[in-house]
């Protein structure tokens, strides 16, 4: 062994990381879960209504599973690559760089389209989800107002409102001063979900009256959505990069399988009870179904809407990091006045989609497909084959390399379909409005 292989093989990445306000395995714990308890959670009861009671029930289950397994993926070559070319930490973007850059001579030359593709997905996915907050929170704010003061303002006087607050916890610039938000944020969503299932588990019908399976035409409606609800991996890297222990994210039991099995045994159990309770009657939010005369029950909307305005500023971190990034080098020294600056106009340009696009159901699917599709499931298996078509290998009968290919395909029938139909609900949401 060469001097320069035994260099490497000492290099160890973690050691390496010069981080000034690291997070604990628990700070990840919670911006985890608090990253994946989104406004996801209160669509869930809509996609079972389109698959059917049962067969959502192990679809949720089984896309969890791959959600999960596919940011393993991500992590563990993220890590591979940290070791090989001896550098401490790596974003999405830079794993894909290196990994194109360093792998098959036939790929190396898209290294920099592979950086570009993972950040403008990421930007837009993460974007996206954002507006979708606010009309979650704008829409269960407007069903309060309206019972006790008797009034119909449109939904998108609301998103507006959410401005000058938004701006303001926005500017906020480090990882570690979110926490206390997302401690907030996951106390809130866990006594909103506890009142919701409260209410689901009351004169509950038979399970009988409900379709066991949906018909196909309305699976890319459920499969978007879940999609969205469940994904998590656009902000992995953020947080796994700011660990004082990142070996500790992936494993067994590790940060993330004790995250994710938390989110989607929460996410399962409140899309079953809340469609299995309301039915054909199920609405983009379950909390739009909860009755509007009890305080309770608008008391959970309040609680909720206040927990995902406190989840933006998570979802908010990264692609304003990946924009900063790229474009500092034009600022002149001192940049706080161009940063903050930034941030205001990117808050401004998701109230504003928020406000066009009020209607949630196709919204929560198109980034679901589009995005999260090419983010959570095809991407890290590219990447996984790049980062391993030399050493460590594909495995024996190359079941690394088929294994790949399925979740590809998967990824690709879950994105043309879920564009398809989430296009088709935006058209005739317009036709309506028209």
């Amino acid at each position: 062994m060469s001097q320069d292989t035994e260099t490497i093989d000492l290099y160890n990445p973690f050691e390496n990381r010069r981080l000034t306000h690291p997070t604990t395995n628990v700070d990840t714990l919670i911006h985890l879960i608090k990253g994946s308890l989104g406004s996801g959670i209160l669509a869930m009861p809509l996609a079972f209504k389109n698959a059917g009671l049962w067969f959502g029930l192990g679809a949720t289950f089984a896309i969890g599973v791959i959600c999960t397994y596919c940011i393993h993926i991500l992590v563990k070559c993220a890590h591979l690559l940290c070791h090989r070319e001896r550098i401490p930490s790596l974003s999405f973007s830079d794993v894909a760089e290196i990994a194109f850059r360093t792998g098959p001579d036939k790929v190396k030359k898209y290294f920099r389209m592979a950086r570009f593709s993972i950040d403008l997905f990421l930007v837009l996915d993460l974007m996206g989800c954002c507006s979708i907050y606010l009309v979650f929170v704008a829409t269960n704010a407007k069903q309060v107002v309206d019972h006790y003061t008797q009034s119909d303002y449109n939904v998108r006087y609301y998103i507006l409102l959410l401005l000058a607050p938004l701006i303001c916890i926005n500017l906020i610039r480090e990882l570690k001063f979110l926490t206390p938000f997302s401690i907030i944020a996951n106390i809130l969503i866990g006594i909103g979900v506890g009142i919701i299932i409260y209410y689901t588990t009351r004169n509950i019908p038979p399970v009988s009256e409900r379709p066991a399976i949906a018909p196909l035409y309305r699976m890319p409606m459920f499969f978007g959505t879940v999609i969205f609800a469940l994904e998590v991996i656009g902000v992995v890297m953020s947080l796994e990069n700011n660990m004082k222990t990142p070996q500790s994210f992936i494993g067994c039991p590790g940060v993330l399988s004790i995250g994710m099995s938390f989110v989607v045994l929460l996410y399962t159990s409140v899309g079953f009870l809340g469609y299995l309770k309301y039915g054909d009657e199920t609405k983009s939010s379950i909390t739009l179904n909860l009755p509007v005369e009890d305080f309770l029950a608008q008391a959970v909307k309040i609680l909720i809407s206040v927990a995902i305005f406190f989840s933006y500023s998570l979802q908010f971190y990264v692609p304003m990091e990946i924009i900063w990034r790229n474009t500092k080098h034009n600022f002149e020294e001192p940049r706080d006045a161009a940063e903050y600056a930034i941030r205001i106009g990117l808050v401004t340009l998701t109230v504003a989609i928020a406000a066009f696009l009020p209607n949630i159901g196709p919204f929560v699917t198109l980034i679901g497909a589009v995005c999260l599709s090419t983010l959570g499931l095809m991407f890290p298996a590219i990447i996984e084959l790049v980062t391993y078509y030399e050493q460590p290998g594909y495995g024996s009968c190359y079941w690394v390399l088929w294994k790949n290919i399925v979740l590809i395909l998967f990824g690709v029938v879950g994105f043309i379909t879920g564009t398809y139909v989430s296009i088709v609900e935006f058209t005739q949401h317009l036709e309506e409005e028209i």
